[in-house]
């Protein structure tokens, strides 16, 4: 199975190609290599019998077997003569073997024969007659290694050593080229989350260099824009809340007709909610840092302050570990899912909170109509509306879209799901982090 990251996977390309070069390589050296051994292999025979002939042909007939003895004792040479009835067995069929054979017969006559046993006795067995004219016959017993091809130890070193630099040169590379695009990938996650990256290092390839300046030129941009995006709505909050201020004031002074008064004032908070909202969704993360948090007591607190306006929260709030969050956004995301649960829901709302697996669910249910799960993810982005499942209560659609920013700046997320007792269970997921 190819390995999912980048590093793995170019490495193992790099390791494979190494390695079938290698195998090539070694190849390529055995098929070179075979016929100057063998060469050498039957030079060497050859220039052992030829050592015996003329030792032989020296000899008196009747002091042969003498000789063979000497030579066997003193120079290590065995020598027997060959019987009609010798059980031969063959060398193994083989270029290298087919090679050596073609070389003997050049040197020492066609009629020479080669064995790897000869009665059950191993080794590197040659034949030779004294005169291509004379019918007797010896058999050359030679160590078996000298008919056996093998690689010279050193070189199987310095192989394997070939092998270990170019994986690590390997695994260099593929680091190096990982490494940058790792590093980006972290820093996408956080301009995904609405935190300001700290700048890529422009060095490495031009391409990564590139690459890395791009990036870089991007996320200043994001930053610039989003900052003013948040003066300019600040500004306009700014310059209509002053006139709704007065519009309200007009309003209970001037209107004296209390139906028309009321609401005259119900519109104009209204249109203040709406500019609140619209604050809220420009603002993210307004400048607050990360902090340790008693999340439990938070939630408590924000129950007392719903039950204050008479909304009664069912609440389970279990003993929760401290963790870091920015709590003035996790207080305005629970609430906005409160706010949504009282005014899409129909009541009876309950809040429960749990942790488990390093993680922290706030959940808060109602039994409203819910939202069908294909509506779910468009439901999350900004200025929407599903007023067919939820009643037709109003709203500016940046509810959830506000909470899903809040999550994502936690490293969290929002589950919006079906309720099993009926209605929808929206679950606020945040990782613990000390």
């Amino acid at each position: 199975m190819m390995p999912r990251t980048l590093l793995a996977r170019t490495f193992l390309l790099l390791a494979v190609l190494v390695l079938l070069t290698t195998a090539a390589w070694l190849s390529l050296f055995r098929y070179i290599d075979a016929e100057p051994r063998a060469r050498e292999t039957a030079q060497l025979a050859a220039s052992a019998v030829n050592l015996i002939r003329a030792s032989l042909f020296a000899a008196a007939p009747k002091k042969r077997l003498g000789l063979f003895n000497e030579f066997s004792t003193r120079e290590g040479i065995r020598l027997l003569p060959a019987e009609p009835d010798d059980v031969i067995e063959a060398m193994p069929d083989s270029r290298f073997q087919r090679l050596l054979y073609r070389e003997l017969t050049a040197r020492l006559g066609a009629h020479t024969r080669i064995a790897a046993r000869v009665n059950e006795a191993p080794g590197f067995w040659v034949s030779f007659r004294l005169d291509d004219h004379d019918d007797e016959e010896y058999w050359l017993i030679l160590p078996r290694e000298r008919a056996a091809r093998s690689f010279a130890t050193h070189w199987l070193t310095w192989g394997l050593l070939a092998i270990i630099l170019a994986l690590a040169m390997a695994w260099l590379i593929a680091s190096r080229i990982s490494r940058p695009l790792k590093a980006m990938a972290k820093s996408a996650e956080t301009v995904g989350r609405g935190q300001i990256p700290d700048p890529l290092p422009e060095d490495g390839a031009e391409e990564l260099r590139q690459l890395a300046s791009a990036f870089n030129t991007m996320a200043a941009d994001l930053v610039r824009h989003d900052k003013d995006r948040s003066e300019v709505l600040a500004g306009i909050s700014h310059d209509l809340r002053t006139p709704l201020t007065r519009l309200r004031l007009e309003a209970e002074l001037s209107v004296a007709d209390e139906g028309a008064r009321q609401a005259v004032v119900a519109d104009i908070e209204q249109m203040e909610a709406v500019i609140s909202q619209f604050m809220d969704y420009a603002r993210a993360e307004s400048g607050e840092t990360a902090e340790k948090t008693d999340l439990a007591a938070l939630l408590g607190s924000i129950v007392e302050r719903q039950g204050c306006i008479g909304h009664v929260l069912h609440s389970e709030i279990g003993s929760l570990p401290e963790t870091l969050l920015r709590p003035k956004a996790i207080s305005r995301a629970v609430t906005n899912l409160i706010d949504n649960a009282w005014k899409y829901g129909g009541g009876n709302v309950q809040l429960k909170v749990a942790a488990a697996d390093r993680e922290i669910w706030i959940e808060i249910s109602d039994r409203g109509p819910g939202i069908p799960a294909a509506e779910v993810e468009r439901l999350k982005r900004p200025f929407t509306r599903y007023e067919s499942a939820r009643t037709n209560a109003g709203g500016t659609g940046l509810g959830l879209a506000i909470v899903e920013r809040i999550a994502r700046l936690h490293g969290g997320r929002l589950d919006l799901l079906a309720n099993p007792e009926g209605g929808l269970l929206a679950r606020l997921v945040l990782p613990i982090r000390h």
